[in-house]
């Protein structure tokens, strides 16, 4: 027998430990390079949490949340929870390409293209102006979806929210004007503006009755509608909004959260100051969804990460809009109970449950 292996035999060990070195060379370099390139998505995560019935700190004290003046209030206990998504990066600041891979494998964030979050066409500060916006309107519509259920009465206003700049109204009416009538005949909300532009036509000017954002006396103006290719319906080239005047100041102080997912909670939170008792029995209660002076709740992004976000803060009930069911299941963290609302009166009929240990097996749920 031979003392010695071929030389053959002898180099096949050593071609293998070249070709490891080199496989984990080249992993090591696309590792390095992952860390660092930044990749075509941003990452949603769970963001901070605001109890509607709490406070929080501005310069150095402690303000709260829902504050009201002109009304009786009376005291709370629990929390009323609404729920933010943070994002993690922005087109000028990508995450790297590692950054990406780990959220993907992580439940409770999520991987979205970076145009899905910011378009192309909208700067971050423009996007930043339209979520405030959104905010400052959510605020008004909780409000009066709040003072509605209750039965407090209100004036309703419709606005100008915004204009086509080559429509009819261009050049004659502002953001911020208020439209009270067209050819004489009130116009409380959009149906009924929309109503009156349709029995006018596209033949003759109507005629606005109008009231200035800045606040200066009314005044009527001329405006020929046209066919609007979204609706097939005369229209004015803007889109409507509301304001309202309510009997008694309520004043929401929110600092840098944008978007209109928290209307149902606050609206939650203003019934609660506005009525005797613990709406929520004095148990943390978490929940999402906007909402419109008519108590619709409607569907809003991140359900998932929010979700997340009230279980880590404690909650045990969730309220998550019925829009965003199919987003909610299979995605339930352990422990946390989530009810479908729909209006502000499903949510109010979850809180009786709850705080009166009530059947809450025959409310609505996700499934």
């Amino acid at each position: 027998m031979s003392l010695f292996e071929p030389d053959d035999a002898r180099s096949r060990p050593s071609r293998r430990i070249r070709t490891g070195w080199t496989v984990l060379l080249i992993a090591l370099v696309l590792g390095l390079v992952m860390s660092f390139l930044p990749a075509p998505y941003v990452i949603e995560q769970p963001g901070p949490v605001f109890d509607t019935l709490g406070s929080q700190q501005q310069d150095g004290e402690d303000v709260p949340l829902i504050s009201i003046e002109g009304a009786d209030t009376y005291p709370t206990a629990g929390t009323l929870d609404m729920l933010t998504v943070s994002v993690r990066g922005t087109p000028e600041q990508r995450p790297s390409w590692a950054e990406i891979l780990s959220a993907w494998f992580d439940s409770s964030r999520a991987v979205i293209p970076i145009d899905a979050v910011y378009p192309p066409t909208v700067t971050t500060e423009q996007r930043d102006e339209q979520n405030a916006a959104l905010m400052v309107d959510s605020q008004k519509e909780a409000v009066a979806a709040a003072l509605s259920n209750l039965g407090i009465a209100y004036t309703t206003e419709v606005t100008v929210a915004g204009l086509d700049p080559d429509g009819p109204a261009a050049g004659q009416l502002d953001a911020g004007d208020a439209i009270l009538a067209v050819n004489g005949q009130a116009v409380p909300d959009v149906d009924a503006l929309r109503a009156a532009l349709a029995a006018n036509g596209t033949s003759t000017p109507a005629q606005l009755t109008v009231k200035a954002s800045d606040g200066g006396a009314e005044k009527t103006v001329a405006i020929t509608p046209v066919i609007s290719e979204q609706t097939d319906a005369p229209a004015l080239g803007i889109s409507a909004g509301y304001d309202f005047e309510f009997p008694f100041t309520v004043d929401i102080q929110l600092n840098d959260v944008g978007g209109p997912s928290a209307g149902m909670m606050f609206a939650l939170g203003i019934i609660d100051k506005l009525t005797p008792g613990e709406l929520n029995g004095g148990k943390d209660i978490a929940g999402t969804g906007t909402i419109d002076q008519a108590g619709e709740v409607g569907a809003i992004g991140g359900i998932r990460q929010k979700m997340v976000g009230a279980k880590d803060a404690g909650a045990d009930y969730f309220l998550a809009p019925a829009s965003n069911c199919d987003e909610v299941v299979g995605h339930v963290p352990d422990g946390l109970q989530v009810f479908a609302v729909s209006t502000l009166d499903d949510s109010l009929a979850v809180l009786d449950a709850v705080s009166t240990g009530g059947d809450t097996a025959a409310l609505p749920t996700c499934s």
